[in-house]
């Protein structure tokens, strides 16, 4: 008996969507204000996270209920290393470490692998299909904000082993239907995913001063206003 995961997960976590859009990093992003220093600080924290991430679905790849969502083409690890040696060049390895978040982050993937492998679902969820929802929208702001050259700095948002973005995430959400769990368990994942979206927030709100030092106070708080209300796809999040 399906427990509808895929459908669970996107209503349990419309709060957590609708609060990691409004954060400012998030919200300046949306409105075409990226600053280099700060994007290139996030794709650091984000390769250690991608690299926990894959490494432990790598491990569970025959899992009775992560193997049913082992899709090695979703990696963004490899992508990842392309921007940040854009980045910073061919000694980034030696330039770039996790965040507090990050680090948090990181080790919060690495317990519920340990502890409890179906977990680990809510961070896949939570960061996966966020990057197939919104990933050229913001390829393109981040491009045009940064005055980025084609191709160059915005590889983590390239899918290349998925031609068809759409049809993917329909195949992804009807394996996480058909994934042998009780609602008990459902109900932890749900409940996992909005702690990743708030550990997404939180690498994100270490960004902010990095930002207003470059855009000035006045500007961030003139774009940060506002209130959105959900409607959008961010890097955090993971919209239909």
């Amino acid at each position: 008996m399906s427990v509808n995961l895929a459908t669970q997960l996107r209503e349990g976590t419309k709060k957590s969507h609708t609060m990691a859009e409004n954060v400012g990093f998030i919200k300046c992003f949306l409105k075409g204000t990226v600053e280099k220093t700060s994007y290139r600080k996030l794709a650091g924290n984000l390769y250690f996270v991608y690299t926990a991430m894959e490494e432990e679905m790598e491990r569970h790849r025959n899992h009775p209920v992560l193997s049913k969502l082992y899709f090695p083409e979703l990696n963004r690890k490899q992508s990842l290393e392309q921007d940040l040696y854009y980045y910073y060049g061919e000694n980034w390895k030696e330039e770039v470490q996790p965040s507090e978040a990050g680090k948090a982050y990181i080790a919060r993937i690495r317990e519920v692998s340990n502890s409890q492998p179906e977990l680990l679902i809510s961070h896949l969820y939570t960061r996966y299909m966020g990057d197939l929802s919104g990933g050229q929208i913001l390829k393109g702001i981040a491009q045009n904000a940064m005055n980025l050259p084609e191709g160059k700095g915005t590889q983590f948002y390239e899918f290349n082993d998925i031609p068809d973005e759409k049809a993917f995430k329909v195949n992804y959400r009807q394996q996480m239907d058909s994934v042998d769990i009780d609602q008990e368990m459902a109900t932890r994942i749900v409940n996992e995913a909005n702690d990743a979206f708030g550990m997404n927030m939180k690498m994100f709100n270490e960004l902010e001063g990095n930002l207003i030092k470059a855009i000035g106070q006045m500007l961030f708080n003139t774009l940060t206003r506002r209130r959105n209300q959900g409607s959008t796809e961010e890097l955090a999040t993971a919209a239909e």
